[in-house]
């Protein structure tokens, strides 16, 4: 039998598989499966799941096949597929993705178009290779032509197309290797989301330039949409006003802080230069009285000393005589001629006294 040989990383297939067929994961989408010419020389035998975990045969990788819609790939889709490209030592996964006429009829329709949902899977880290148009129920035929080792899904019965688990033949046949499912993602809860917040991604998208007929948005719900994305737009607006505002006020509280504390100590040093000035022992006080002091020695001449000598008079010299002769100032002469005679009188008298 003849069968591929393909290689995941350098390390894992290096000694088994051509240089030309190794597949470098994180620099190049995975390859489709009517695309890969990789062939391998090595029979095909059937494997155990106890042989792939020791990592038996050497001379070729354990093909795990996992298989999906993969609608939306989020974080679920991708752990899945690293529980099933670890789940032996050395694997190849092959991830077989429906078309979307198998999807529409058996499970419903898609956001993503087969070919978004292709295109998504060949750039998973973990896919080696990607098998377009996949069937929705596994047949012997299918698991032959692309040699399927195991089948690798999470253990809870998947009932559709009339079956109860299309998965049950696989477990019987103990080719059916179970994953994990991870909680609280999953394609139906993203689009549970958008259902629910329908109004707010139309607004969103209108917002953002596509019209009412791409949107599927009535006339009256586009314009209701539109103005409330105006009245978002005037709330923001004042909400940034009030946020500048509150920033605009803390800055002015810390500014006015600053400067009441600066005025406080310049104030402190104003009083005490003050104080030092003209306070009671201050330096003012100090200099008024030194220039009081001046001031009263220089309007207040020195006194003549108590006890002055006697000026020596000569001997010759009499004393004044007493001028009793002289007529009272108060009783005029009692005639001219009389007035004249005293006068004549007291000019003899002075001459006599010369």
């Amino acid at each position: 039998m003849v069968g591929h040989q393909e290689c995941t990383t350098e390390e894992d297939t290096r000694d088994s598989c051509p240089p030309k067929f190794w597949r470098q994961t994180l620099t190049a989408p995975a390859p489709f499966a009517d695309e890969t010419s990789c062939q391998c020389q090595a029979p095909h035998e059937k494997l155990t799941i106890a042989q792939a975990r020791l990592g038996t045969p050497v001379d070729r990788p354990v093909r795990v096949y996992a298989d999906g819609i993969f609608d939306l790939f989020h974080s679920g889709h991708a752990r899945a597929l690293m529980q099933a490209k670890t789940l032996f030592p050395n694997s190849y996964l092959l991830v077989g993705v429906c078309s979307d006429d198998l999807t529409h009829k058996f499970k419903g329709f898609t956001v993503m178009n087969e070919a978004e949902r292709y295109e998504a899977l060949r750039h998973c880290r973990y896919v080696d290779e990607v098998i377009r148009d996949a069937p929705w129920t596994l047949t012997p035929e299918f698991l032959e032509k692309h040699k399927i080792d195991f089948v690798a899904h999470d253990d809870i019965p998947y009932s559709s197309a009339g079956s109860d688990d299309v998965y049950k033949h696989i477990k019987e046949a103990g080719m059916f290797v179970p994953t994990q499912r991870t909680e609280g993602i999953s394609t139906s809860d993203i689009i549970t989301r958008i259902v629910r917040d329908y109004d707010v991604y139309a607004r969103r998208n209108l917002q953002r330039g596509y019209t009412a007929k791409e949107l599927n948005v009535s006339f009256i719900n586009e314009k209701k949409y539109r103005f409330q994305n105006q009245v978002d737009k005037m709330k923001e607006k004042v909400k940034n006003v009030e946020e500048k505002s509150k920033e605009f006020v803390n800055r002015v509280e810390e500014k006015s802080h600053d400067l009441i504390q600066k005025w406080e100590e310049k104030s402190r040093e104003f009083i005490g230069n003050f104080l030092e000035l003209f306070g009671p022992d201050g330096a003012w006080k100090q200099m008024f009285q030194e220039r009081s002091s001046r001031m009263l020695q220089a309007l207040s001449p020195k006194q003549s000393p108590v006890s002055s000598p006697t000026r020596s008079r000569s001997p010759s010299r009499s004393p004044s005589p007493t001028f009793s002769w002289l007529p009272n100032k108060t009783s005029p002469p009692s005639s001219p001629k009389a007035a004249s005679a005293s006068i004549s009188s007291m000019s003899e008298g002075d001459e006599d006294e010369k």
